[in-house]
C-alpha cells in the first residue's frame, strides 16, 4: 500500500499549473459535498430495513459511504483520518440544512455538473489527464491533497 506521501506526490504531477490547482480548491470540495448530497436523497428503506429503526442521521446512505471511506483515510494516518471525518461531517450537516431548504437532490446535480466540468477544464488548462483516469483511489486523495495544500502541508 502507498503511503500518504506517495499518493500525493503522483497527484500533484498533474496539478502543476496554478490556474488547475486553484480550480481544484474550488471543484474538488463541491464534487464531495455534492456526492453526499446524491447519496443522502437516495431512500432510506434498506437501511431502514436492516436497523428496524428510522434516524434520519444514522441511516442515510452518505453516513454508509463516510463510514467505508474512512477506512481508506484510516488506512494513510490517524490524523488524515480526523481531518476528513470533519471534513465528512461537514458535508452530512451541510447536506442536510440543504435539503431542508431544497431539492437536495436536483440541487447536487448540478453542483456535481458543473464541478466537474470546472475540473476537467483545470485539466484541460494543465494539459494532462485527471489523476483518477489512472486509479480511481485519486478520486479520494483529491480532497485530503486539497485540505493538505490549503493548509501548507504538503507544498
Amino acid at each position: 500500500m502507498r503511503t500518504a506521501k506517495q499518493w500525493f506526490d503522483e497527484y500533484a504531477v498533474s496539478h502543476q499549473n496554478e490556474t488547475n490547482q486553484k480550480v481544484h480548491y474550488i471543484c474538488v470540495p463541491l464534487i464531495f459535498f455534492s456526492v453526499f448530497g446524491l447519496l443522502m436523497s437516495i431512500p432510506t428503506t434498506l437501511l431502514e430495513n436492516i436497523f428496524h429503526i428510522y434516524n434520519p442521521i444514522l441511516e442515510n446512505w452518505g453516513l454508509v459511504f463516510g463510514m467505508l471511506v474512512s477506512l481508506f483515510y484510516l488506512r494513510l494516518g490517524f490524523w488524515y483520518f480526523i481531518e476528513m471525518l470533519f471534513v465528512m461531517l461537514l458535508a452530512i450537516v451541510g447536506n442536510f440544512w440543504l435539503g431542508n431548504n431544497v431539492n437536495l437532490l436536483f440541487t447536487s446535480i448540478i453542483i456535481f455538473i458543473l464541478a466537474w466540468i470546472g475540473q476537467f477544464w483545470g485539466h484541460k488548462v494543465e494539459g494532462l489527464k485527471p489523476s483518477f483516469a489512472k486509479d480511481l483511489q485519486f478520486l479520494l486523495i483529491g480532497p485530503l491533497w486539497v485540505i493538505q495544500k490549503l493548509g501548507n502541508k504538503n507544498n
